[in-house]
């Protein structure tokens, strides 16, 4: 009762090549087709292949000041 069947897909396909033309059909499942392969391409790239960032690559500072407030290192 809530399920289509092969035949309900078939009339349905017909009637929707009917209505957008043969050649439009055919174009717009051929870009859904193009679609589908960049997804796919983009989901196989590896991410390790990305630079780091100025922000990753950059090594921690050392500390100015301890705990107490007193200089660790002089100022440049």
């Amino acid at each position: 009762m809530g399920s289509f069947s092969l035949v309900h897909w078939l009339v349905l396909g017909v009637v929707m090549v009917l209505v957008l033309g043969g050649g439009r059909f055919s174009n717009m499942m051929g870009d859904v087709a193009k679609g589908i392969k960049q997804f796919k391409k983009g989901m196989a790239e590896e991410d390790d292949k990305a630079t780091p960032s100025r922000i990753d690559a950059k090594p921690a500072a050392d500390p100015a000041f301890d705990r107490d407030g007193e200089k660790l290192r002089e100022e440049r």
